[in-house]
């Protein structure tokens, strides 16, 4: 299979966009003065108030090590493949633990149990006002299910997604890997988590 091209990049105008508008801010800053900022906005925030939910998620076999199900995936915005936790938008009816549920199933075609779900947080507020809860899960495989022979996805046209399956304990020397390919970029919030734990772990501060 070919790898995706980017074709052209043209000016979007706020009423052709579907997904996201382009806004000017004013305000008074601390001091009182006068000041603008310009915004991306989404046009498909859920009654929740959330935009999106991440899915951080740990899976439990009887005989191997803890792991993790990473989802790669080729981002237009970045011209890459990127290296993801699942995640999605959020339906206009549903809870953010609700959205998390679903799309771990349509994404992975696993079901999952949440074990915490965040506060909304910023996705990046110095570019836009989305936001997004990371929603915490856990999938129990059976002695005979192998982590290599995974269930079917239920995908969007549209949606190409690979799924690898790592250990928690391989998880921050696999992102730099990737990370030192060209054609890779990974996602902050996986990477975080990740050189949260490394640091944790080997700072000496904790």
């Amino acid at each position: 299979m070919p790898d995706p091209q980017i074709l052209s990049i043209s000016d979007l105008s706020t009423s052709e966009a579907k997904w996201v508008a382009l806004k000017k801010v004013d305000f008074v800053d601390q001091k009182g003065t006068p000041r603008s900022w310009e915004i991306a906005v989404r046009k498909t925030t859920s009654k929740s108030g959330v935009d999106a939910v991440a899915m951080g998620n740990i899976f439990v076999h009887p005989s191997k090590p803890p792991a993790t199900l990473l989802v790669i995936q080729y981002r237009p915005p970045v011209g890459k493949y990127t290296v993801e936790w699942p995640a999605g938008l959020i339906d206009e009816d549903e809870t953010p633990e609700e959205a998390a549920i679903r799309e771990m199933k349509e994404e992975t075609g696993y079901e999952g149990r949440i074990l915490d779900s965040s506060p909304a947080v910023a996705s990046d507020p110095g570019l836009t006002n989305a936001t997004l809860k990371l929603v915490m899960m856990e999938v129990q495989l059976s002695a005979g299910e192998a982590e290599d022979i995974m269930p079917e996805q239920k995908l969007d046209d549209g949606e190409l997604i690979e799924r690898v399956m790592v250990p928690l304990s391989e998880l921050y020397e696999r992102l730099l890997g990737w990370a030192a390919r060209d054609d890779f970029m990974i996602a902050g919030k996986l990477f975080y988590f990740a050189a949260g734990m490394h640091f944790a772990k080997n700072s000496g501060y904790i």
